[in-house]
Formats: C-alpha cells, sequence, structure tokens
C-alpha cells in the first residue's frame, strides 16, 4: 500500500511497538470494551436481533484490533493493510442477502473514539518524555484512522462483490421482511417461499459457535427435515453460523426430535419459540427462538436445547446480567454455591406444585431424599420458598442457565 506520511524516528518506533505488544495482551478486554457500543452504534434492528451475527460482528472487531496491534509491531506507525478473509466475507454475504445494511462507518467512530482513549492512557504512561509522546501519538493517529478509511472502503467492496453473487437474496430478503414485522400478503409469501402459512408453525434457530464446524450444522439441519415426518419444513441460512428453521403441520409441531438430533450432533445448540398458528405464527415462534437465542450467548449457556417458553421469564430478568446476578444472591444467598442437587430439588418442588411425591417421581429419587433436600436448600437460602415462592423459583431458574453468574457478577 502506498505510504501516506513519513516514518517514525527509532525511539518513538520501539515506543509504539512496545505499547502495541502491551495491547495486545489486553485484546480481549479491549475489544469487549468497544464491540457493544460500536455494535448499537451500526443502527440496524434485524442485525442486533441476531446473535449469530452479533457474535459475526464481535470477531469481525476484534479481528480488527488483533490486526492493527500485529501490523503496528512489525511495522510501527504505518498504513496498515485491511484484512477481509474468508469468515468476514462470509458474514458480509450473510448480510447481503438478509437486506441489512448497518452503518460501519458509525460503528468505526465509536470504537476510534474507545480504542484512542485506552492508546492514550498507554501512551502517557509510557512515554516519560514530551516530545516523544507527541511524536508517538501524532503518527499513531495518523495510522490508526487511515485503517479506519481503508476498511470501511474494504468493507464496501465486500459488500458490493456479495450483492452480485447471491443467488438466494430474493427469497431471503422476504423471510426477513416476514420475521421482522412487515405487511407481506400470505398468499405472496406461500408462493414466493413455496412453503404453506395457513398452519401451525414451530420457529427454531440452529447455530453454531465455530464456522468450521459448518458440517455439523447441516447434519443437524438434515436430521431435523428428516425427523419431522407428515410435516413441512423451511430452512433459510441465516448467516455463516445460523440457520433458521420453521416447521409446520395441521396441529402444533412436537419437537421432541429436535432435541435428540442436537444431542447427536457434535457442537450444534437450539432454540425453539412457542408454536403459533398462520403468519403472524409463523413471525412471533421466529422471534422467541431468536431472544432465546440471544439469551443463550449472553449468559455463557452450555445448554444444547433450550425452548423459549421455559425462559421467557430468564430472558426478561437477565437483560443486564450483573443484576441478574445481584438478584441471585440476594434470594438464594449460600445455596447458589451449594450442592447444585440442592437447588435442583427445590426447583423441582416448587414447579411441581409443592408436591413432594410428583418431585420425587421428576427427578427418580426416593421421596424422602427429596425431601430432605428440600429442607436443607430452603434453610440455606436467604429467602424462604413459603415467603416468596416466585422469587426463588426465577433464582434457581437463572442458575440452572447460566451456573457461573454469581462468580462472574461478584463484586
Amino acid at each position: 500500500m502506498e505510504e501516506l506520511w513519513p516514518a517514525p524516528a527509532p525511539e518513538a518506533a520501539e515506543a509504539i511497538r512496545s505499547l502495541c505488544q502491551r495491547l495486545l495482551a489486553e485484546s480481549d478486554a479491549l475489544a469487549e470494551a468497544f464491540t457493544r457500543p460500536a455494535l448499537e452504534a451500526q443502527d440496524d434492528p434485524a442485525l442486533l436481533a441476531d446473535a449469530s451475527l452479533v457474535e459475526e460482528d464481535r470477531h469481525l472487531n476484534r479481528s480488527d484490533l488483533v490486526q492493527w496491534l500485529t501490523s503496528n509491531i512489525q511495522h510501527p506507525g504505518r498504513r496498515v493493510e485491511p484484512y477481509v478473509g474468508p469468515r468476514t466475507a462470509a458474514y458480509i454475504r450473510d448480510l447481503v442477502s438478509r437486506g441489512i445494511e448497518p452503518n460501519f462507518a458509525g460503528g468505526w467512530r465509536v470504537a476510534l473514539a474507545i480504542g484512542w482513549r485506552w492508546w492514550l492512557e498507554e501512551c502517557v504512561k509510557y512515554c516519560t518524555d514530551a516530545a516523544l509522546l507527541v511524536e508517538v501519538l501524532d503518527v499513531s493517529a495518523k495510522s490508526l484512522v487511515q485503517y479506519a478509511l481503508d476498511s470501511l472502503t474494504a468493507l464496501r467492496e465486500a459488500s458490493m462483490v456479495a450483492a452480485v453473487g447471491n443467488a438466494d437474496a430474493e427469497a431471503i430478503a422476504l423471510i426477513q421482511l416476514i420475521a421482522s414485522g412487515a405487511t407481506v400478503p400470505e398468499d405472496v409469501a406461500e408462493a414466493r417461499l413455496g412453503y404453506r402459512l395457513a398452519r401451525h408453525h414451530a420457529g427454531l434457530v440452529l447455530w453454531i459457535e465455530d464456522p468450521q464446524q459448518v458440517d455439523a450444522l447441516d447434519q443437524a439441519v438434515a436430521g431435523v427435515r428428516a425427523t419431522s415426518v407428515g410435516r413441512s419444513a423451511l430452512v433459510a441460512r441465516a448467516s455463516a453460523t445460523s440457520r433458521w428453521i420453521w416447521i409446520s403441520g395441521t396441529d402444533t409441531p412436537d419437537l421432541h426430535h429436535v432435541q435428540k438430533v442436537v444431542a447427536a450432533t457434535e457442537a450444534v445448540r437450539a432454540v425453539a419459540g412457542r408454536a403459533g398458528h398462520g403468519l403472524e405464527g409463523f413471525r412471533a415462534s421466529h422471534q422467541d427462538a431468536l431472544a432465546g437465542q440471544a439469551l443463550v450467548v449472553r449468559l455463557g449457556s452450555d445448554r444444547r436445547f433450550t425452548d423459549y417458553a421455559d425462559v421467557e421469564l430468564i430472558d426478561a430478568l437477565t437483560k443486564d446480567r450483573a443484576s441478574a446476578g445481584r438478584f441471585v444472591t440476594r434470594t438464594l444467598g449460600p445455596l447458589a454455591e451449594a450442592d447444585e442437587a440442592l437447588r435442583e430439588a427445590l426447583l423441582t418442588y416448587v414447579q411441581c406444585g409443592f408436591n413432594t411425591t410428583r418431585a420425587a417421581a421428576n427427578l427418580y429419587a426416593h421421596r424422602n431424599t427429596v425431601e430432605r433436600r428440600v429442607s436443607r436448600a430452603n434453610e440455606l437460602s436467604l429467602v424462604k420458598v413459603e415467603e416468596n415462592p416466585a422469587h426463588v423459583a426465577a433464582a434457581l431458574l437463572v442458575l440452572a442457565l447460566a451456573p457461573d453468574i454469581v462468580a462472574t457478577t461478584s463484586g
């Protein structure tokens, strides 16, 4: 690439190299600091609603950060070549195919502001000589701003390439319109999708964390379709790492087979929305599934299959992870860190309407064992189950979905 400014003096170059080496070790924390604000600045509801795309955006942000830092370790203060690798190209194709046009420039402005503050603080701590500080800031600002401009150009070019090469864009864009709440005539949608909408639908999201495991994702999708005997299935490639699926029939779809398929397929996660009827059911079930996926990703849960109907309350409680952790601690106290069997017994007891016999049957345990566990769990809990069963059950559900939420939000 053409260099647009003189190389820094040797002392300034060494300072930049040392600073970048130090920040490279903190790249995860730095990327986390600007990823969410930059994502929100892109101002696209469809992007924000899809946890798989959010993760790809997070990966892109971290890759940009590491690219600039490592390049400045090798060539301090010089112009940095943007890197648009296969994963980034796939992400751009996914955005284009779904008609999502995020404000990348707005995201970069926010990321630059936050990143520059970190860089400025490190420079001030490292450069005790005023003249050295001025040169380091001057040349690194040129490099950083030019990198942002070059990266935006590369993203625009990748978007144009993706737009030319996407043959399925029309169908996927129609699904995106329906899912986002746009008014689409049912007969038109059915004709273009080849899928009947005047039925009962269950929306699913299946996804993987690593794009290298896409074969496992495709196997799971094939398994879901194969076991949906007597029902119709619509599959959309939502992103490189996720698939949207709708299963429909004349009655409410039973999704137990989906749990079995996911359990048998390595690395795949799934969330099911509540079933609904017609176009609105198609839309609402899908929105449930997206919300459930975002919840699982947000909490870092390792749960393989999630029914959104079971976790809707937890979704509302955990929009702020720190607040959710405090809620669990204030409600359960020592029980939050006690034996998991105690918490499971107490939660099952509440869910079974305070019926020990039913709870024992659900837990495949002796009635006396369940009674002892419930009694001990209630002793440990700050809020007693007879005083506020709703709070106790909610806190236990949060902890069941995110076992580390207390440890990661303490202090």
